[in-house]
């Protein structure tokens, strides 16, 4: 099967192989390419293929010793320059002269455009002494959501490299696609804070370049490779500029692929493209951060970060109770085995506490014979018309629509015909129709065998717990493919305030996006029906009566990784991981919405049943699922997106056979102007919503892990990025946690908040402190403003109010702000 890729960007996998994502093209673009690998598995071998194009025989060994030697060179120098940062540092906190000709020097971009005054060169943030040099410095700049194309293994092994230009016979290397685990490459992992060694691949020639390690900033001591200002493309709904040519949050290449299921998509034979020789392979050990690096992340190690199951407490045994519903057999329970559902006969309810399922008898549907118009079962109707089966996208439309027949003339098709006919090729399409669907469609008309106890509705102001089997929600799945839920295609009906649930919106339109999504879900079917999945998930609503004052709080600040590489799916595996969501959990995923939250929610669908019976999250609620499963990789984001093949998921399970993958999803508010989300009405919502998500209460700080986040809330809902990172870190800290903050590809970003997070903590600056920084910083700078944006930024309003006031005492009481000057003035030399 031969595969056509346009000309666009190319993507590497973990294993270091490199695969071929073409730009979007008009119309139906999809045959021939990526997506024609839908439904056979024989291309899996095909895949292991090498297409090798080495130009040298030079020995990686011959690199790495030129490296070691010129690192030597430059050590000396790089640590004088350090040295001499450090006194400059040293005079600077000594000395509280205004007029300190160093501050005058270094005077200078806090202020936005707008501003008459002048606040952020008074701290000495992030001052960076590049040293220049000949070599090729190559730069990729992550998009929001993005992960970069080398591996961010948590496990890195920080070491110190650098490089010059060395002559071509010594730097025309490449990296056969096949490369055995065993071969003599040196692997450095992202997480390292030195330059790196890239495989770059331009037109048969490589070119072995590395960035060059910069002077450490004053306080941080470390500096970061910035990123690239210019080029910039369409912002996306995170806020971070996305260049629709390079592909980016690309998923993990995990090498530990499950052999004994092949792909719904099989790997095509990848095209040579760039290829970086970092690996997640690093040794663990101890991370000490180093002056003069290239790092690409700042703070606290990850691998010092808690993670689950490690940091966990034990779990007592799995049990029912009015507050948690269980929908299988707990005494039964055991690793490796299909759950056995509770009961062992369905049991009907048609009311409006449980969801309205399709098999209930009360589910009725009015035809007309000869006598007049009479009603019958509806799921006789189901079973009648899918059982008759499908040979064709259109004989999936007149199933669906035979039971749906109010939305005969409105339902649209077009995608799922579209993936049919353009998007695939013969052979795929017949085993889509021949093996999938059939299976799909046994495992929807078994519900009333697997789905016997009523579903409870995770109604608004409720604290419950819902746990069913990774069975039981394929099945609930499996009938949104087929939209058979009643009551549930109005939004006047009774669930006017549930999110969709019938996958119909997915079928229509040409959208390219769709067709990627119809694939990734085809994965996921493909899965649970050739294996049955064996674990358990539990969807918690948490909703909260009562939050801190935070105005009195006395919580100092806990730790923070920041990085503007890799996503909190991979990295922040065994974390708590933010879903950035629409109160409507899943936000447009069936629809045409393909952004943080709908990405999470097509690699891992068992997230989508939760729109069954989950009611719209209020301010004070959030809802926590444990226990997903990853089934798909991917590349790209929103109109780049496109599904690359299967995953297996190696996530460890618990004692209640879930998978230790926690994700929380918080909605943020949505804001028409940007002035407004800082008025503290707005800033203690933000809080309170994310201190909901984020505590748990009688859970001891030891046990909790740490909180992967990002940019939340922050694009199409027109959130600022550095004050959602200051209020997830203050919320954070509330419920002692740690943070790990993903900026997706914005390196200034990355700094600005470890310099602010920084300086906060060595002064010991409290919860409470801040809070009462940000409520002047409406009063004094937003509510005299007269432009769109503020004229001083909040980061330097911060800087400028600590720093022009006695430090506070790191007691353990609480603090006041009352103290705080409430004009913008000089700052004091013993700034940061």
């Amino acid at each position: 099967m031969s595969i056509s890729c346009p000309e666009g960007s190319q993507t590497v996998t973990a294993k270091g192989e490199k695969e071929v994502t073409g730009t979007k093209l008009p119309g139906n673009h999809n045959q021939g390419s990526l997506a024609t690998d839908v439904l056979t598995s024989k291309m899996e071998e095909a895949a292991k293929e090498v297409n090798s194009s080495a130009t040298g025989n030079v020995k990686v060994d011959d690199v790495r010793n030129d490296l070691h030697k010129f690192e030597c060179n430059r050590k000396d120098d790089c640590q004088s320059g350090v040295k001499e940062n450090d006194k400059l540092f040293g005079v600077s906190r000594k000395h509280k002269d205004l007029d300190d000709p160093k501050l005058d020097r270094i005077q200078g971009s806090i202020l936005l455009p707008n501003s008459n005054l002048d606040v952020k060169g008074f701290y000495g943030l992030s001052e960076v002494n590049s040293i220049v040099s000949d070599n090729v410095i190559i730069q990729k700049k992550s998009t929001n959501g993005e992960k970069a194309l080398t591996s961010n293994s948590p496990d890195a092994k920080p070491s110190k490299v650098t490089t010059t230009s060395t002559p071509k016979a010594k730097t025309n290397l490449s990296l056969s696609l096949n490369t055995s685990a065993n071969a003599d490459v040196e692997m450095l992992s992202p997480e390292s804070p030195t330059c790196k060694n890239s495989l770059y691949n331009n037109l048969g020639e490589s070119a072995l370049s590395c960035t060059v390690p910069q002077a450490s900033s004053v306080r941080s001591c470390s500096s970061v490779e910035s990123s690239p200002s210019g080029n910039r493309g369409v912002v996306n709904p995170e806020g971070i500029n996305e260049k629709p040519e390079v592909t980016a949050m690309e998923t993990d290449d995990v090498d530990k692929q499950d052999s004994g299921v092949s792909s719904l998509f099989p790997k095509s034979k990848a095209k040579e493209g760039p290829v970086d020789i970092q690996s997640k392979q690093s040794l663990k050990s101890e991370q000490v951060p180093l002056l003069n690096s290239d790092k690409k992340w700042l703070g606290t190690p990850i691998e010092m970060l808690r993670r689950m199951p490690q940091c966990g407490q034990p779990l007592p045994h799995l049990r029912a109770s009015d507050s948690h519903k269980v929908l299988i057999r707990t005494d039964l329970l055991k690793e490796g085995e299909v759950p056995v559902p509770y009961p062992s006969k369905f049991r009907d309810a048609w009311d409006d506490i449980t969801v309205k399922m399709p098999c209930s008898e009360k589910n009725l549907f009015p035809v007309e014979n000869e006598d007049g118009s009479v009603v019958q079962s509806r799921w006789e109707l189901i079973r009648s018309a899918l059982e008759n089966g499908c040979k064709s996208s259109l004989d999936i439309r007149d199933a669906i629509l035979s039971y749906n027949t109010a939305h005969a003339k409105r339902w649209d098709f077009t995608a799922l015909n579209v993936l049919c006919t353009d998007g695939l090729e013969h052979s795929e399409v017949q085993y889509l129709f021949d093996v999938i669907l059939p299976e799909m469609v046994k495992l929807a008309l078994s519900a009333p065998k697997i789905c016997t106890q009523p579903i409870p509705l995770l109604k608004q102001n409720m604290n419950q717990s819902l746990t069913m089997s990774q069975e039981q929600i394929a099945c609930l799945l499996a009938n949104a493919f087929f939209c058979t839920f009643p009551r549930r295609n109005s939004r006047k009906s009774e669930y006017s305030n549930y999110p969709e649930i019938n996958f119909y919106r997915l079928f229509e339109g040409s959208s390219p996006r769709k067709i990627e999504k119809l694939k990734t879900l085809l994965c996921y079917f493909r899965r649970v029906t050739t294996s049955k999945p064996t674990g358990l998930v539990t969807f918690t609503r948490q909703s909260l009566n009562s939050f801190s004052k935070w105005e009195s709080s006395a919580t100092q600040l806990t730790r923070l990784h920041i990085t503007y590489e890799g996503t909190i799916e991979d990295q922040g595996y065994g974390m708590l991981q933010v879903d950035f969501a629409n109160r409507m959990v899943g936000g447009g995923v069936t629809g045409l919405g393909l952004v943080q939250e709908e990405i999470r929610f097509l690699i891992n669908p068992e997230l989508i049943v939760s729109r069954l019976f989950t009611e719209a999250l209020d301010h004070n609620e959030c809802l926590i699922i444990t226990g997903t499963e990853q089934y798909s990789k991917y590349s790209g984001y929103a109109e780049s997106y496109k599904w690359k093949d299967n995953h297996k998921d190696e996530t460890p399970r618990d004692e209640w056979q879930r998978r230790c993958t926690e994700i929380v999803a918080l909605d943020a508010l949505k804001y028409r102007h940007f002035m407004e989300q800082f008025h503290p009405d707005k800033i203690t919502r933000e809080l309170n919503k994310a201190y909901c998500g984020f505590v748990r209460h009688g859970v001891n700080s030891q046990n909790l892990s740490a909180i992967a986040t990002g940019n939340w809330g922050c694009g199409a809902f027109g959130g600022d990025t550095r004050l959602k990172a200051l209020l997830q870190i203050m919320a954070a800290a509330e419920a002692g946690r740690d943070v790990a903050y993903f900026t997706f590809g914005d390196a200034e970003l990355m700094r600005d908040v470890h310099d602010l997070h920084t300086f906060l903590t060595d002064r010991h600056i409290t919860v409470g402190t801040l809070y009462g920084l940000l409520k002047q910083y409406f009063n004094v700078v937003c509510k005299n403003s007269h432009s769109q944006r503020p004229d001083v930024s909040l980061y330097g309003f911060i800087y400028e109010q600590i720093s022009s006031d006695p430090l506070p005492e790191p007691s353990p009481g609480p603090s006041s702000s009352s103290h705080l000057s409430t004009a913008v003035s000089s700052c004091s030399s013993d700034c940061h």
